[in-house]
């Protein structure tokens, strides 16, 4: 995992440093000079203009830059207080201005007429927010590498940084980030955490019972079993309420019976001998079907995933998600894209979202998902996890319901593993999104997905090269 840290923890963090500041500055600087002459392809008749502010992102860029001369490389320094309208013909612009904690505005000048040099941004590209990725009024200088010093920082991965910080490369400088409640899942994590069936496996070892849909409107349902059996889910139960028996296009699912009300009672009955517990891909928001839902998950004995209709449901009521789940012992994971969130909790997440998931995990004690083009996962403890490895694809109905059972078959294969909830969920988002990465770039839909889920299983087994997520593409210990 890649530690992520906020511009307030980071600011704590060299506050309690080991070693003398200019020693790590001198570090950061080296790793600049590194980074610049990888991308200068060499040092020979190479120029590098780098802008440096008064702080120490000035600081490092400075080192850099005097670095690069003893390399024979011709630099030029150039002041982010007083900088001309167009910068100077170079071959590569260091981005040196401000860091993560800058608050004025940014508006850098032409960076030339004719062929535009390469940007290398220092910590940050200057004018993005460390913490929300948000850019304002400012105009950053789209970077094609950033080298940051420690940890990711969340404005690297959310709103503008991927599009501005092009390829991240994280650099060990002596600075001690343990303390750091966010991480990044990398492809290494995502293997040691995906369950494996085992030589004595048997079909009940990892089943899952999946609660979904409607009469006359199975799509989800399929789905989210799909998802669970491809997941490695040996038994999966289905269940949808008003249904006859047998459902269409369930082949290797056993159907269960539900009525289409007062069906709480033959769910939890259907969950019998299964391992993890999937409830609410469109099963539509009558109120009777809310309050059996309410039932179901409150006195389930199982892990259980909660999505789509079931997430309705939860804020459903005066008592609210709170009462329903709370007291539950086994765990609970909720999964809302922004819209449910608000529904769950009064608010939509806001800028800071790994701070929204951790509110939602910790008023409702469960572990919460929550979508968007960075999933981040939170439990109520306050650690956080984030994949990053999501792409457009994903944005088509009914992906969100095979990546609910997915959950579900992890939650059931790694309950005797020593492998947290926590990070048997993040798995499952990193493989939905993998597998969405091995698909057609254009065209896909939920049922490719599916689909293509044990190709990405087999690409887990191979992890050549540096280092990296999938789509935000960073590197670690360069």
């Amino acid at each position: 995992m890649i530690a992520i840290v906020t511009p307030a923890e980071m600011r704590e963090i060299d506050a309690h440093a080991s070693v003398p500041e200019a020693v790590l500055i001198e570090r950061a600087g080296a790793a600049v000079a590194r980074a610049a002459l990888d991308m200068l392809g060499g040092s020979y008749g190479r120029t590098v203009a780098v802008v440096a502010g008064k702080g120490n992102n000035g600081n490092d860029g400075r080192v850099a830059a005097r670095r690069m001369s003893e390399r024979g490389i011709r630099v030029i320094q150039l002041d982010a207080t007083s900088l001309p309208g167009v910068m100077p013909p170079c071959d590569l612009v260091i981005d040196a201005a401000y860091g993560t904690g800058f608050r004025g505005g940014w508006e850098p000048p032409s960076n030339g007429a004719d062929v535009r040099a390469p940007v290398l941004a220092v910590d940050i590209p200057t004018g993005l927010d460390g913490l929300t990725g948000n850019v304002g009024l400012n105009r950053p200088w789209r970077a094609e590498r950033t080298v940051t010093f420690a940890a990711l920082k969340p404005g690297l991965l959310l709103g503008d940084g991927p599009s501005l910080c092009g390829e991240i490369h994280v650099v060990d400088i002596g600075l001690d980030v343990s303390s750091a409640r966010a991480h990044l899942v990398t492809v290494d994590d995502a293997a040691a955490w995906v369950p494996s069936r085992q030589p004595d496996a048997h079909k009940w070892s990892s089943a899952v019972c999946v609660i979904a849909g409607s009469a006359g409107m199975t799509g989800a349902a399929e789905l989210a079993a799909s998802g669970a059996q491809r997941g490695g889910a040996g038994m999966v139960r289905l269940g949808v309420p008003g249904a006859k028996l047998p459902l269409p296009g369930h082949r290797e699912a056993v159907g269960v019976a539900l009525g289409d009300r007062g069906w709480a009672t033959d769910a939890l009955a259907a969950a019998h001998r299964c391992h993890a517990l999937v409830i609410g891909p469109g099963l539509h928001r009558a109120d009777e079907t809310l309050a059996a839902v309410r039932h179901v998950v409150a006195s389930c004995p199982l892990p259980t995933v909660v999505d789509g209709d079931g997430l309705f449901a939860l804020g459903w009521g005066r008592d609210g998600v709170d009462t329903v789940i709370r007291e539950r012992e086994e765990p609970t994971v909720l999964t809302p894209h922004d819209g449910e969130f608000a529904n769950l909790l009064g608010r939509v997440p806001g800028a800071d979202r790994f701070d929204a998931a951790r509110l939602l995990a910790q008023r409702t004690g469960a572990i919460v998902l929550l979508k968007g083009p960075l999933t981040i996962i939170a439990e109520p403890s306050g650690a956080t996890l984030a994949v990053a490895n999501g792409d457009q694809r994903l944005a088509t109905a009914g992906t969100g319901d095979v990546l609910a059972g997915l959950i579900g078959a992890f939650l059931a294969a790694n309950r005797n593993r020593a492998i947290t909830p926590l990070q048997s969920v993040a798995a499952a988002a990193y493989l939905h999104a993998r597998a969405a990465s091995v698909g057609p770039a254009v065209g896909l839909v939920a049922s490719d997905l599916v689909d293509m889920l044990p190709t990405a299983f087999d690409t887990l087994a191979v992890t050549e090269g540096p280092r990296l997520t999938d789509s935000t593409r960073v590197v670690v210990g360069r």
